[in-house]
């Protein structure tokens, strides 16, 4: 008779979740950093390409002997889309951190977890109770905080980040539907491909020739990228959704620390408070949608 394991594993494998996200965070946070440094002197279009083709080289080299049975899909149209949706996203977001501080941009990308619920409803038949419709008006009153309507911050650069907090929901709405059909490593190497592969047929009509220096940026760009992907997805491996996807707000410390050393910024109150207002309406409707389904696991 096989004895059971030790209670204790569970909670090793909940710690060991916790730090693959965090790293995930940190990681994610970093890329941003590197694509608003080189923004500052390439165009958008030519770091958006680096940030997905050094991270499809990377995938290439680490996954060669896999590539031709991952390539295979059930569902291709919905994994271009899917790829699309992330590209946009990428463009969007890069835009926007031209003129927005790195801690603003990253505390806006946070109502992204609140549109994907009010999306659940029309796109995946979800039914969304008046407890989580507060949780998401709660969301936009933050993410309203944030950009504060009428004042000076609200700008076109925040639009640009507030549409790729719409898009990444769409994104992350793809992502559900595929993760019944296709692996994970499926839809992670399609992502990287069809970013990779659009952003090089335009790159040439925007090329700067870079320094030296600056092609180590470029390719700590998809590093970044491709091992953030991975620590992701190894940390939803190894403990329940439940308890790692909560992490994902630790981006906000990160963008605060690399905003501050990188680029002499700091959040101001407002950007603060707003935060703070998404981060406890997207726990809480974390939490009642783990009371719903409990067995549901992020993908």
């Amino acid at each position: 008779m096989t004895s059971p394991p030790p209670a204790s594993s569970g909670i090793s494998d909940h710690r060991r979740g916790v730090l693959w996200m965090l790293l995930a965070m940190f990681l994610f946070t970093g890329m941003d950093a590197c694509a608003k440094t080189l923004i500052q002197t390439y165009p958008v279009v030519q770091v958006v390409w680096a940030r997905y083709f050094f991270h499809v080289l990377i995938l290439a080299v680490v996954l060669a002997p896999r590539l031709r049975g991952l390539m295979r899909t059930e569902r291709l149209g919905l994994q271009l889309m899917r790829s699309l949706l992330l590209l946009l996203t990428t463009g969007l977001f890069f835009s926007g951190l031209q003129f927005v501080p790195l801690a603003n941009a990253s505390a806006i990308m946070l109502a992204s977890p609140i549109v994907v619920t009010a999306l659940a409803i029309p796109l995946l038949k979800e039914r969304v109770g008046p407890r989580r419709w507060m949780g998401v008006m709660a969301g936009c009153l933050g993410a309203a905080v944030i950009i504060r309507p009428g004042s000076e911050f609200m700008q076109l650069a925040s639009l640009f980040t507030l549409g790729a907090a719409c898009t990444y929901a769409l994104y992350q709405i793809s992502t559900r539907f595929l993760s019944q059909s296709d692996p994970v490593l499926t839809t992670l190497l399609y992502s990287a491909s069809i970013g990779a592969l659009v952003t090089s047929a335009v790159v040439p009509f925007f090329w700067v020739t870079p320094a030296p220096a600056d092609w180590l940026l470029f390719i700590l760009l998809g590093l970044l990228g491709g091992i953030g992907h991975f620590a992701m997805i190894k940390s939803l491996t190894v403990a329940p959704a439940a308890v790692v996807v909560p992490f994902t707000y630790s981006n906000m410390i990160w963008a605060t620390l690399y905003g501050f050393i990188l680029f002499a910024e700091l959040p101001d109150m407002w950007t603060v408070a707003g935060a703070v207002i998404i981060v406890g309406s997207g726990l809480y409707i974390f939490h009642r949608e783990q009371r719903q389904d409990p067995g549901v696991q992020s993908q």
